[in-house]
């Protein structure tokens, strides 16, 4: 049978619909529910419990029949680990705690790629939280160069680093820089960076675009270590001036994306089978 067939026989058996079906697995590139059937097909061939005679296409072994004429309750890898006879490949399978027959058998809930993508996750998340803690640790003008940093890494401004200038000092209005869009600084962004744990208020955010409205400025970024409260957001869909308001999470998120404060520890390269170069012309 053809792995297409398989998937939608094995849709219908356990009620999947068609949009989960094209939920994909987190880091992309792949559907969620077909990687889980190719990691299934993958372990049944693993214990030779099924063959493919041709490409896409799966049966039935020998030994894969004689399970079906008996068939235990649910197939694990913890089960095909001590029931099939595929003794070469057990070696390289991860180690588990061995059971008595009388324990229920465990499925494994999730795939490589599923863990492989748990475990990135887990990593990112770790990193996020110690990243924002040396943030908040930071002085009020290293945190404000590196706002500056990062809105200059992700494209704004005209000549680089050039472009921006920390302003943040008494008397500032509530401006702590600004990037130069243009050549001459005629289209400008200013920012305003607030190291805070409580959340943002409406006001404060009031406050910002007030000293816009004073320069005649159009375009602003709000960024905070912590949160903003609804009435902020609220109040920036409301006014004419562009304001984006970025919190402590979408901060860290974008310093790891564009690599400001992180560096590069270890590089994973994901290959699969290239299906396009095995088909005969």
């Amino acid at each position: 049978m053809h792995v297409k067939a398989i998937r939608e026989i094995i849709a219908k058996q356990f009620s999947v619909s068609e949009s989960e079906q094209e939920i994909p697995i987190p880091s992309g590139g792949s559907k969620l529910f077909a990687n889980r059937v190719a990691w299934a097909i993958a372990y049944l061939k693993m214990s030779a419990l099924i063959d493919s005679a041709k490409r896409s296409y799966y049966k039935a072994t020998v030994a894969g029949l004689q399970i079906l004429a008996k068939p235990p309750a649910a197939i694990s890898i913890r089960w095909l680990k001590e029931n099939t006879d595929f003794e070469e490949k057990k070696e390289s399978w991860p180690s588990s705690q061995q059971t008595s027959q009388e324990q229920p058998i465990e499925v494994e809930p999730r795939t490589p790629d599923e863990l492989l993508d748990a475990g990135f996750e887990q990593i990112r998340e770790e990193l996020k939280h110690e990243l924002l803690d040396m943030v908040k640790n930071s002085s009020p003008s290293f945190f404000e160069k590196l706002v500056l940093d990062l809105l200059l890494r992700m494209g704004y401004g005209a000549d680089g680093e050039n472009s921006g200038i920390v302003t943040g000092k008494s008397g500032d209005g509530g401006i702590d820089g600004l990037i130069k869009e243009d050549k001459l600084g005629l289209e400008r962004i200013y920012i305003q960076a607030k190291k805070w744990e409580n959340q943002v208020p409406g006001p404060e955010i009031q406050k910002f675009a007030g000293a816009l409205q004073g320069r005649r400025a159009k375009k602003g970024v709000f960024i905070t270590t912590s949160t903003f409260s609804k009435p902020a957001h609220d109040y920036v869909s409301s006014i004419d001036a562009r304001i984006v308001l970025i919190d402590g999470q979408t901060l860290t998120d974008l310093m790891i994306a564009y690599d400001i404060g992180v560096s590069l520890k270890k590089n994973y390269a994901v290959k699969r089978i290239d299906s396009d170069y095995f088909t005969d012309e």
